[in-house]
């Protein structure tokens, strides 16, 4: 083997090099992830040293007028903070199928129909089958450059030369260095080619969107690094069968971390949902045991999302918990907290919990909301029509109050509520727009109320 080259053994899930092979990478704990890379020794610096590489007072740097392009889709602005920041390099994960280049392509079309240019890197498809899709999507625009490359180099050249106002690589786990051996979409490859993409999007001012797969377990494939690398980090989720995505964003330096944006996918591509609360709520819900509505905020939204519970008696010593949308945690302690302060005999029967729509609710405020719905099904009564509930539970029982209270019950009154069971503590800030706001100090007090016990 010449000298210029040296074996290594790398993990594919982190990046962390082991002197030789391993079954269980000592850095992140999984199993089967070593693979063995051929790598190229250094012979020098990667990239050109540029005379005008050097420190400067932060006063003297150049501000833009507008650091930021709308996508003209309110639920990706909304979700990215604003707008793409110039300069920013983005990292969208998903399922295959899901929607990515759909995404994508949208996105790349409203911005050229601002007058921006754009470049669209398809790395696994074709030009022409990227104009079919175009065709399609109604993506037309001669502003809009499409390329079929996967040679770093050549993409390389391509920006300097263009210098797009957006790019989209789609995806870079096919894109290689020509001068490192291993194939595409090594640990090696992924990271030398994301950190190359992001040095030239910020040295020229572009924004930079990059599509990457995910492993069996959802996460982005390759190595850690790679997140570290980008400046935000979404993941496009939802079922294939059904009509809804979710973008969700896991790490963003120029904005929340804590918006989704809602899409449905028709044959024309993907629309807005106006009201996502539609989603995450049935329409007919009279007298539906184990379901109750609750009013959660995401980011700067309030969302009205229907949580269920199932409880059924077991045979088995160890009953089961489950819990989908909402915390597992969360849901264990309620049902602790049922069983001992409002003595329910929850120790014999199995408990599921879910959120409806595929929406994560991490707030606290959703408590009471899962210990009715849990109550609910055990006592097989259903909650009273057109009411919601939110509160946090303490372990003693006891209703503590949450933020953004008002915003909560003026939403729901919007949506057609009658009724909203909220903590004491809350009252005041509360104007209950035409709804009949019931408020609670005790968990007992809220079941009463909500006619279950």
């Amino acid at each position: 083997m010449s000298s210029k080259v040296k074996i290594a053994y790398v993990c594919q899930q982190c990046g962390h090099k082991s002197p030789k092979w391993q079954g269980k990478c000592s850095e992140c704990d999984q199993f089967n992830t070593v693979v063995e890379e051929v790598e190229r020794a250094d012979s020098g610096p990667r990239r050109p040293v540029l005379a005008d590489d050097r420190p400067i007072p932060i006063t003297e740097v150049e501000t833009v007028e507008r650091p930021r392009i709308e996508t003209g889709l309110g639920e990706l602005d909304r979700v990215l903070g604003g707008g793409l920041v110039i300069g920013s390099v983005n990292l969208i994960g998903g399922d295959p199928g899901i929607g990515k280049s759909t995404l994508l392509l949208q996105i790349s079309r409203q911005i050229a129909s601002q007058g921006h240019r754009v470049l669209y890197v398809s790395s696994e498809e074709s030009v022409m089958q990227t104009k079919m899709r175009a065709d399609r999507l109604g993506a037309l625009d001669s502003r809009l450059l499409v390329v079929s490359e996967t040679n770093l180099d050549l993409i390389r050249k391509f920006l300097e030369e263009l210098k797009p106002a957006l790019a989209v690589v789609d995806s870079v786990q096919m894109i290689y260095r020509p001068e490192i051996p291993s194939a595409p979409g090594s640990v090696s490859q992924v990271r030398e080619c994301a950190s190359d993409l992001t040095y030239i999007a910020k040295r020229n001012g572009i924004s930079l969107l990059l599509v990457s797969h995910v492993t069996k377990d959802g996460s982005i494939a390759g190595p850690k690094t790679l997140e570290h690398l980008v400046d935000a980090v979404f993941y496009f989720e939802g079922d294939r069968f059904q009509t809804f995505r979710v973008l969700r964003g896991v790490k963003n330096r120029f904005g929340s971390t804590n918006e989704i944006g809602v899409f449905e996918m028709l044959s024309q591509g993907l629309r807005e949902v106006a009201n996502p609360s539609e989603l995450f709520m049935s329409h007919d819900r009279q007298g539906r045991v184990g379901s109750v509505v609750v009013p959660t905020y995401v980011g700067t939204r309030t969302l009205l999302v229907e949580i269920q519970a199932l409880t059924s008696r077991t045979a088995y010593p160890a009953p089961t918990r489950r819990a989908s949308g909402v915390d597992f945690n969360r849901a264990v302690l309620l049902s602790a907290v049922l069983s001992r302060r409002l003595e329910l005999d929850l120790g014999g029967s199995d408990i599921y919990v879910n959120a409806v729509g595929g929406v994560e609710i991490e707030e606290p405020a959703a408590d009471l909301g899962i210990a009715v719905a849990v109550a609910s099904s055990f006592r097989n009564r259903s909650v009273e029509p057109r009411t919601c509930v939110f509160g946090e539970v303490g372990l003693a029982g006891e209703i503590r109050g949450t933020t953004q209270a008002g915003t909560r019950v003026l939403e729901a009154a919007r949506l057609g509520f009658e009724k909203a069971i909220v903590p004491a503590d809350n009252l005041r800030a509360i104007e209950g727009g035409g709804m009949r706001v019931v408020p609670v100090a005790t968990l007992r007090e809220a079941l009463e109320e909500a006619a279950i016990v």
